[in-house]
């Protein structure tokens, strides 16, 4: 039976436990984490003499975690996580809004939506210092993986500060290039006849949509893609119909929406925090920021 030693493992220890465990290997655990490969290999060996487990097997392609490591993943990633946001909290501390913010948000809304938002609250507040993960995984706010999440669903979790901030239209649309070369479908059906772009994974909501749209289904795509970044670049470039915001479509007078009446879809948008982040003021202006920005982005202003 295995017994702890008395050394209480330290969290650095941890986090480049938990890094190796996301990546494979020390010297990409180092590179991400900012560390020398024997810096984050003395952490690993520290910290399965301290807790008297083998966490990894030497394997010929990197690090592979034992079931001692992957048990312990979960509780290692909150100490991880609880880590980084104290040192946000620590940046801080003065007078104003100071410090660091991390926000997560989808891949689209990451890339298209939020830039001139964030650069707008950058020249408000100048000490300031945004951390975007662009991620179309909900990122759990109650574990601090994030300080502010925007989201498209509604936050199921009680102990987050969240509002509903604006309704975003979705439609079909397809490029003029596009159009020029294979026509314009002129019903729904028609779409049978065209190139279509859509999703590789399908999801509670896209089953839905398709109960609504049975014509456009992922046998028939002729370039699928999850990502909703791929998706825009795919139609923007001609290669066929597929669905992104309206707004991001009006920034191209090349792009036309197809079928706008019988083919709108509208997704609520969310800015999502721990409530402990209150009265945090780097947390509080940002969360105003989004707020009033994405609003104002649905509306076309």
């Amino acid at each position: 039976m295995h017994t702890m030693t008395d050394t209480e493992p330290n969290w650095e220890w941890y986090r480049s436990f938990v890094a190796v465990l996301e990546t494979g290997s020390l010297s990409a655990a180092g590179r991400a984490l900012g560390m020398t490969q024997p810096t984050v290999g003395r952490h690993v060996d520290s910290l399965e003499a301290a807790l008297q487990l083998k966490l990894f097997t030497r394997s010929f392609d990197g690090f592979a975690p034992t079931d001692a490591a992957l048990e312990l993943k979960p509780y290692a990633a909150n100490l991880a996580a609880t880590a980084a946001a104290l040192r946000r909290v620590a940046t801080s501390q003065g007078d104003g809004v100071r410090g660091t913010v991390r926000l997560t948000a989808s891949e689209i809304v990451s890339n298209e939506v939020l830039p001139p938002i964030l650069a707008d609250l950058r020249d408000a507040h100048p000490a300031l210092v945004i951390e975007l993960v662009p991620s179309n995984k909900v990122e759990n706010l109650l574990r601090r993986d994030a300080d502010i999440a925007v989201r498209m669903v509604a936050p199921s979790q009680d102990a987050l500060v969240a509002r509903k901030v604006a309704s975003i239209e979705v439609g079909l649309h397809a490029h003029r290039r596009y159009l020029d070369k294979h026509g314009t479908p002129r019903t729904l059906d028609d779409l049978a006849r065209h190139a279509l772009i859509g999703w590789d994974t399908e999801t509670a909501y896209i089953r839905r949509f398709q109960e609504r749209f049975p014509q456009i289904r992922r046998e028939s795509f002729a370039f699928r893609t999850d990502s909703d970044v791929a998706q825009l670049a795919a139609i923007r470039a001609g290669l066929g119909v597929g669905f992104c915001q309206a707004r991001l479509a009006a920034r191209d007078p090349g792009m036309v929406r197809l079928f706008k009446s019988a083919l709108a879809l509208n997704l609520e948008t969310w800015v999502a925090m721990h409530a402990d982040l209150r009265d945090s003021p780097r947390c509080a202006v940002t969360f105003a920021a989004l707020a009033d920005g994405l609003a104002a982005y649905a509306r076309g202003a």
